[in-house]
């Protein structure tokens, strides 16, 4: 019977070193003073962006965390606590911290987050960026930007167009534009050309 209560343990333990391991983000929260029906509310919130939340014995975890290479993060399983695990580095910050915001019994207290233990400072920091959708998005919109500029562009030169009354000006533009680029470029190429003509001509 004994043998079996410690097999059971070390499957816990296990389990929590696994998620540790592979979670890009995992997040140590005291839940001490929350309600049933807060703690099922919290639940919902992190499911929404699939953030597992799961309540382990303090012993077990500092075991699993001490196994995954985390030693730091055992000083901070001490009473009622509750992790949040997740492949997204920023979620489980971003919900708990929202949370804690209204309920103040919820308590950051460490995690973490890409295979380096943080403290709750830097929790609140990733707690300020947004979801990965949002993220995407403000990459995209980086990328987009030398687009609008060119679109900037193309539509100055559509109503200088049209306030000079058709395509001249535009032509006209583009020519001279051709011009200037061109002449640099003879220069270079004819002036050697004639320098070098001249001592032939002369000893002749």
């Amino acid at each position: 019977m004994r043998q079996t209560v410690l097999d059971a343990k070390q499957a816990v333990v296990t389990e929590i070193q696994d998620k540790f391991a592979k979670s890009a983000s995992s997040v140590v929260v005291e839940y001490r003073g929350l309600s049933v029906a807060e703690v099922t509310e919290l639940r919902r919130e992190l499911r929404k962006e699939n953030v597992e939340f799961k309540i382990y014995k303090n012993t077990m975890s500092s075991r699993a965390a001490e196994a995954a290479g985390f030693n730091d993060l055992s000083q901070y399983l001490t009473g009622p606590n509750a992790i949040a695990f997740s492949d997204d580095a920023v979620a489980p910050s971003r919900i708990l911290a929202k949370f804690a915001k209204k309920h103040e019994a919820l308590v950051l207290k460490s995690g973490i987050v890409e295979g380096k233990v943080v403290d709750v400072n830097t929790i609140k920091e990733l707690s300020n960026l947004p979801n990965r959708d949002g993220m995407l998005s403000m990459l995209l919109g980086c990328l987009q930007s030398p687009v609008r500029s060119f679109a900037c562009v193309v539509k100055a030169v559509a109503d200088a167009k049209e306030a000079n009354g058709g395509a001249a000006p535009v032509v006209e533009a583009a020519k001279e534009e051709t011009v200037e680029a061109a002449a640099p470029a003879v220069e270079t190429v004819e002036t050697p050309a004639v320098e070098e003509a001249a001592p032939v001509a002369a000893a002749e």
